[in-house]
């Protein structure tokens, strides 16, 4: 019988939750406890998968096909595991199932109401995600904030479990902020206060309170907060501002919580192993050289609309031992002014992410062409790939106009399509293709030597693909498709063997990056990045003026 952590939110949502449960999660792992972490998203989307990445972050996508919260990549990142569609419930999961139930008969007689048949199926799936792979505690995240109308059935369904559970198998955790007043340098507690009074109005006294803030509490804020909690001091925590969110297992487990978690929850006293954890970490803060990579996207003003781009770049950037320094570019100013464009020639590496629609698509192919012409480290990811085939269908193949016929429908060479299983559908959301695949490598590429094999698992989340009438013409011109789908019909990935580091996929790398384990084409580009740094160093030190290679 798996033990449950609840894990809820108080005064303002991205607050952090999600970090503290990854971190919560590593904190048991590195005692040996078998762990797995749940994200309900109050919304009423079935899944993230239609959602414009502005309006919620990134959409991650799991090994089988599910579309979910940027927070399960989260867990997937610190826990080292490899997470489904069902760690993910949304209330449009949970309603669309009670509403087939009731139409189908399921009900009849009764009147389907929020509890218990609502509660009722969102106990069944927070319990289906429990116990499908022999856990010991699933940690599970509440979305939004207490008090949101949305996140009532779910924070009731939490409290009924504590019933049906027992007091010695469940633990509620809240998280809240507590900002810093500028002009008194003082720590104020009192929304954190209101939001623990909220809870308790419906039923919840949380077990451990986590202060999120600027700096560390003092104590004298640690009591305030344990008085009016209800709350020994040991219960409450602090997760503080950290160059590296990988840091926060290490200062939760050295405030004392996985003792507090272990002994709350009497899963007995064991040593935790969090040396390799702490090395990571290590590698992270004190690397001395750095690289700059510009990631030239469209929805570079939400960070977190590319958060698996930027993690993978600094577990890859930590296992070189370099430090990676990102810049967000905005592909459109290089719409507006293409001579901008030569700005890149100051970074390192760039990184085309993926994407869909038309605006700054034209930005896009500006980087790309740019990048390759001038001999810069280049990773293109998914869209980015499309588009650099794109790139180097107009200005090496010949072919005017060449397009995708996602930005043009009428362009005179559509060098990249519709994939065929897409053209009957009517629905747009969980049609994609989507999840891991089987990626075959052909050998003596530069992807055989990134990937060292001639097989590699990855995710998927696109519509459309490299246009087969045109593969003989490209690879003709100089590129090399280097990895293909397992049954040869679509290109997976292309470089460019003239050009010091030019690949793309069209899976999401990132996607399986963790830390310690960079994923190869993102180890391979920040590797190219630091050479490109060195070399111009070089020329520099030896009197020459840093110029575009190429």
């Amino acid at each position: 019988m798996p033990k449950y952590i609840f894990v809820t939110g108080g005064v303002v949502s991205s607050v952090g939750k999600g970090i503290v449960v990854s971190s919560v999660g590593r904190v048991l792992q590195a005692r040996g406890y078998r762990v797995t972490a749940i994200k309900i998203d109050p919304y009423l989307n079935v899944d993230s998968g239609t959602m414009n990445p502005y309006a919620h972050g990134e959409v991650f996508v799991t090994d089988d096909g599910g579309e979910t919260d940027l927070d399960i990549g989260w867990y997937e990142r610190f826990l080292n595991t490899t997470l489904s569609r069902n760690n993910n419930i949304t209330t449009g999961q949970v309603y669309l199932e009670v509403i087939t139930k009731e139409r189908r008969g399921d009900y009849l007689g009764k009147c389907v109401q929020i509890v218990p048949h609502i509660t009722d199926e969102i106990k069944r799936r927070i319990r289906l995600a429990a116990e499908k792979d022999n856990i010991d505690v699933a940690i599970v995240e509440i979305g939004g904030t207490a008090g949101d109308i949305e996140g009532q059935p779910f924070l009731e369904a939490a409290r009924q479990m504590r019933l049906e559970e027992g007091f010695e198998n469940t633990l509620f955790i809240h998280v809240a902020l507590v900002p810093i007043l500028k002009a008194t340098e003082e720590f104020k507690t009192k929304a954190l206060q209101h939001s623990v009074n909220e809870l308790r109005r419906i039923g919840i006294q949380p077990d451990a309170i986590v202060a999120r803030c600027e700096k560390p509490i003092d104590k004298a804020t640690r009591s305030k907060i344990a008085l009016f909690g209800t709350l020994p001091e040991n219960a409450v925590f602090c997760s503080y501002d950290v160059e590296y969110v990988y840091e926060v297992p290490l200062i939760l487990e050295e405030q004392g919580m996985g003792v507090f978690i272990t002994s709350r929850l009497n899963l007995g006293w064991k040593q935790p192993k969090l040396k390799e954890w702490n090395e990571i970490v290590s590698s992270m803060k004190n690397a001395k050289e750095e690289v700059r990579i510009a990631v030239c996207g469209k929805y570079t003003k939400l960070i977190d609309s590319y958060v698996s781009v930027k993690e993978a770049l600094i577990h890859a950037a930590a296992y070189a031992r370099v430090r990676a320094l990102i810049d967000w570019v905005d592909v459109e100013g290089f719409e507006a002014d293409p001579e901008r464009v030569s700005l890149l020639n100051r970074y390192d590496g760039v990184l085309v992410p993926g994407g869909f629609g038309h605006r700054g698509v034209e930005g896009k192919i500006n980087t790309i062409r740019y990048s390759r012409e001038n001999g810069i480290p280049f990773l293109g990811i998914c869209f980015g790939m499309q588009l650099s085939v794109v790139e180097y269908a107009r200005n090496v193949c010949g072919l005017d106009g060449a397009n995708s016929t996602e930005i043009s429908e009428d362009t005179p060479h559509p060098v990249v399509d519709l994939l065929p299983e897409q053209r009957s559908l009517e629905n747009l959301g969980g049609t994609m293709r989507l999840g891991a695949s089987k990626v075959i490598i052909k050998p003596g590429t530069l992807a055989y030597r990134l990937y060292n094999s001639e097989v590699t698992y990855q995710r998927h989340r696109h519509r459309y693909e490299v246009n087969p009438a045109y593969w003989d013409r490209i690879n003709r011109a100089g590129i090399v498709f280097s990895g293909m789908s397992e049954d040869g019909r679509r290109v997976e990935i292309i470089e460019l063997p003239s050009h010091p580091y030019f690949i793309a996929t069209q899976y999401h790398a990132e996607f399986i990056s963790r830390p310690g384990k960079p994923e190869p084409a993102y180890l391979g580009f920040i590797r190219a990045a630091l050479m490109r740094k060195r070399s111009l160093e070089t020329h520099n030190k030896s009197g020459y003026v840093s110029l575009p290679l190429g």
